[in-house]
């Protein structure tokens, strides 16, 4: 569990960085619509960061549940969001990563599913 939150914390801070780094720096360089994908890559970054605080801090979980879906979340972030960055900072062709995205979308629903069941369960014990 407390590796789940250092690896959580961390992928705040990075959102913070790379929301500054955006705001900041990116203006100039990205289009409106490249920076409007990379704030989305960032948001949901930081939403799912904002979840897993949550979910590792909370005692009603056991050790294993707090894991499953910490790695969904884990897995989703790197896919969704990092493929994101790649494609806006990076020389990489949204045509050769483009399916990790949605592939990333489907691990975070794939945890908020999970969430719900163990928390749906938790209700009816």
């Amino acid at each position: 569990m407390f590796k789940n939150l250092v690896i959580a914390c961390s992928l705040g801070m990075i959102a913070i960085i790379l929301g500054a780094f955006g705001a900041h720096s990116l203006k100039e360089v990205l289009t409106a619509e490249q920076l409007l994908s990379f704030e989305t890559a960032v948001r949901y970054q930081m939403y799912h960061v904002i979840v897993l605080l949550f979910v590792n801090t909370y005692d009603g979980f056991f050790t294993k549940q707090k894991n499953i879906i910490s790695h969904l979340f884990f897995i989703g972030i790197i896919l969704f969001s990092g493929s994101i960055y790649a494609i806006q900072l990076t020389p990489i062709s949204a045509k050769s990563i483009w399916y990790l995205t949605p592939l990333g979308g489907v691990f975070f629903i794939a945890g908020w599913f999970i969430l719900i069941i163990f928390l749906v369960k938790k209700m009816f014990k």
